[in-house]
């Protein structure tokens, strides 16, 4: 059930953006879901939440749209998330993330261009293999190394993304590779 109310929402809102004409991307759990169903389906993990890049000259469209929906917008200082009214929860919003900017002042890379993305299966735009592991790499959390490891077991990341990516970043995904060949 939270799977469908997590699906249907990522749905509602790239619709929204869709019919408003804006760019985007959908990153976070739900792209590395959408590349890793292309591969083995049975491999998906679920996630509580629906993240999107964007362009920030965007906000104002982007605030007409989901409020439209119901949303409500909470600005948060690195990103600004939309409240479901279905499901008034942070922890289950839609967070937007800036293109071309970083999402902590810490990370060493900023958030990808919102043009790194291609249509998927489903119908949204997602972000570019390429781009998307990068911005994991850059983010390192626990979450973003189970995903990055993720696209890892089902044969996505191959020698053209590790090429693609900066030298620190590959240093990174060597550190998730070593953790699954520890496992084995």
């Amino acid at each position: 059930m939270a799977m469908e109310r997590v699906e249907q929402r990522l749905r509602k809102v790239t619709a929204a953006l869709d019919a408003a004409g804006i760019p985007y991307a959908v990153i976070g759990g739900n792209a590395v879901a959408s590349w890793v169903a292309r591969v083995e389906p049975a491999a998906t993990r679920t996630t509580v939440d629906v993240d999107i890049l964007a362009h920030r000259a965007d906000r104002e469209r982007i605030s007409k749209a989901l409020t439209e929906l119901g949303f409500g917008m909470r600005d948060l200082r690195r990103m600004v998330l939309f409240i479901d009214p279905d499901e008034p929860s942070e922890r289950s919003g839609v967070h937007f993330v800036w293109a071309g900017e970083k999402v902590r002042n810490t990370y060493s890379h900023p958030a990808p261009a919102v043009e790194e993305s291609v249509e998927s299966p489903e119908g949204f735009r997602v972000l570019d293999l390429p781009a998307l592991v990068r911005m994991k790499l850059t983010s390192f959390r626990d979450i973003d190394r189970v995903h990055v490891a993720d696209l890892l077991h089902v044969g996505l990341i191959d020698d053209a993304v590790r090429k693609s990516l900066p030298l620190d970043l590959r240093e990174r995904l060597d550190v998730v590779e070593a953790s699954i060949e520890h496992e084995e």
